[in-house]
């Protein structure tokens, strides 16, 4: 039945293929614009993985979807296979994952906090936390949403026998491989140690600071990129489509979130462990306010430089201006004033100078 809302003929909302799936498996669902920190999030048992979950859905979207896990001390997991891309991200503990082929032989990799890989597509996997007394807490991103929405079938996403062996063959040095440099600012890798450590390039467009591209595990749409940069400083306020979750991996500081028009701007404070993800067309800008640099992670949607096309979170409706960040001279100064008394108020010098503001010209 059509309904009427503020007088417009709305069809009522019905819950999605993933919706549905995702409430059936019983963990609780945590929404909004951000996590504040994922080191404590409750979680409850998850029969499908046997330890605990929960998911994070967060941005008001379906296009990718987060979901934190924890593994108990010397414990290990069911082993998964499914038919959509995952990113992981080892929050805190070590351990290790076994991947395998239907019938093939098994690889295991050990991982550690800060470590990030990706399970090739419907390959079989297990993780096992290494330490007795201490659990492994890991955090995900996935494009499970599209493929159960795709497919209206979860049992098939999750039970499809097919082998993409092009996607993954079990070579000797598949998770032992360093990686390489696809281009400017892009690695090629299916496993990082420490994102904490990875050597990055220097990247000026949103402001100071260095960046690097990850494509990992063979992966046609899920992605990865670490960013970096300076106490003092603050990145140009920029947006682009839905699907980044942001995670502070070191520093601290706030992030502001707001819609072209709005006057109020939200704003969202952060530390390592925080997650935050900006809505469809969400202006977003990321400030330090610490006295060490500031790192974080984004697993996204979306792989640049895939085949002759080129896949991104950038819409067509995307300006060049919004895609390398809204000049510092072109924003709003109240943005700067309070970046003044953040810092201010944590002990912080700021570094960058006050932006001068361009004035527009007139018809003489």
């Amino acid at each position: 039945m059509v309904e009427e809302q503020d007088g417009a003929r709305r069809w009522p909302r019905t819950a999605s293929p993933f919706e549905k799936w995702q409430d059936a498996e019983g963990l609780p669902i945590y929404r909004g614009s951000y996590v504040e920190d994922m080191y404590t999030l409750e979680l409850k048992p998850w029969p499908r993985l046997g330890q605990l979950g929960a998911f994070v859905m967060l941005a008001e979207q379906e296009e990718d979807a987060g979901l934190v896990t924890e593994i108990r001390p010397g414990g290990q997991t069911e082993p998964q296979h499914h038919l959509f891309e995952m990113v992981i991200y080892i929050l805190d503990g070590r351990g290790a994952t076994s991947f395998w082929q239907q019938d093939g032989r098994k690889q295991t990799v050990e991982w550690q906090r800060g470590s990030l890989f990706a399970p090739p597509l419907n390959c079989y996997y297990q993780h096992f936390n290494l330490d007795g007394s201490k659990p492994v807490r890991m955090f995900s991103v996935s494009n499970a949403p599209q493929a159960i929405n795709l497919y209206h079938d979860g049992d098939f996403v999750f039970d499809c026998p097919y082998v993409f062996k092009e996607r993954y063959r079990a070579d000797d040095t598949y998770f032992t491989d360093p990686g390489r440099s696809t281009g400017t600012r892009a690695w090629q890798t299916n496993f990082v140690p420490d994102v904490r450590s990875f050597r990055l390039e220097e990247w000026r467009e949103r402001g100071a600071g260095t960046n690097m591209n990850f494509r990992l595990g063979n992966n046609t749409q899920m992605a990865a990129h670490i960013s970096e940069f300076p106490p003092g400083h603050y990145k140009k306020a920029h947006r682009h489509g839905v699907g980044a979750h942001v995670i502070i991996l070191g520093g601290a500081g706030y992030s502001l979130l707001w819609f072209e028009g709005e006057k109020e701007r939200r704003k969202v404070d952060w530390l390592d462990g925080s997650v935050l993800s900006p809505k469809e067309a969400e202006y977003h800008q990321h400030f330090n306010t610490g006295p060490n640099h500031a790192r974080y992670l984004a697993l996204r949607f979306g792989v640049p430089g895939v085949g002759q096309g080129h896949s991104n979170q950038n819409p067509a409706w995307m300006t060049p201006d919004e895609i390398d960040g809204i000049p510092y001279e072109r924003e709003d100064p109240a943005i700067y004033d309070l970046y003044v008394a953040e810092c201010a108020k944590h002990g912080s010098t700021v570094e960058l100078p006050r932006p001068q503001v361009a004035v527009p010209r007139t018809a003489s």
